[in-house]
């Protein structure tokens, strides 16, 4: 297991970005706090592989509803990953499994 982040380093509703190393791979997260619950996506749209960040960290649509992808303001389901607008609807954005130790949040890819 791979350490992501601490319950503590977001708030209900916030997202943010890191890079961690995922089976021997450098791989870029996002992360977002919805309801109590942490999911974690890896950082790339399935449209063209862009990164989805409006700013640096940066991913939720401005209600906080959906995550949003810079390039062509596609929109995902932040429970699901899946696309319900846009050039890639109905496409995943790949989930990190992830397991809640304590208050840290672990990536369980080897």
């Amino acid at each position: 297991m791979t350490r992501i982040c601490s319950l503590v380093d977001l708030n209900n509703g916030e997202s943010m970005g890191l890079s961690i190393r995922i089976a021997g791979k450098v791989k870029p997260l996002i992360i977002v706090k919805i309801n109590g619950s942490v999911l974690v996506y890896i950082n790339s749209c399935p449209h063209i592989g862009t990164p989805l960040d409006l700013r640096p960290g940066h991913f939720l649509s401005r209600d906080k509803q959906k995550i949003i992808c810079s390039t062509h303001g596609a929109l995902f389901n932040i429970n699901t990953g899946r696309c319900i607008f846009g050039p890639c609807k109905g496409a995943y954005l790949e989930a990190v499994p992830t397991r809640i130790v304590g208050n840290d949040v672990f990536s369980i890819c080897n």
